[in-house]
């Protein structure tokens, strides 16, 4: 498992944010982008996937943009999880381990403007 500290972590997160298109990271509006160390064997099977086999990055949670009712005058914040020690434990280099949160955060910030899992495997972000 990669030694980076919490620290620097946050920092990979920040510029992955940082590079995302000014367009997009204008309609940022009401996100909160959380790190946490690792989703709990109780959310992967929630989500019907395996904690022995399966890992998991990133998650959205909230209503994409393209769901949202323009009426509705107050909503709790979306959020936008980052699991720290999933990526530490699979990526082998610093180089990768910034490539792979780049790729995370890209993912998880179209959940939010309403882009689904294959729209996003078309456009290489699988």
């Amino acid at each position: 498992m990669l030694k980076i500290s919490r620290n620097k972590f946050e920092g990979l997160v920040a510029r992955a944010i940082e590079t995302l298109p000014p367009f997009f990271r204008e309609k940022l509006q009401n996100v909160e982008v959380v790190i946490e160390d690792a989703p709990g064997a109780e959310m992967l099977e929630e989500m019907g996937m395996d904690p022995k086999r399966d890992t998991l990055y990133g998650l959205y949670e909230g209503t994409p943009l393209t769901e949202r009712d323009s009426t509705e005058a107050w909503q709790l914040p979306d959020k936008i999880t980052i699991f720290r020690v999933p990526l530490l434990e699979d990526c082998g280099s610093e180089k990768e381990l910034v490539e792979e949160v780049q790729i995370t955060v890209v993912h998880e910030f179209a959940h939010f403007f309403g882009i689904e899992e294959d729209a996003l495997e078309e456009m290489g972000w699988d």
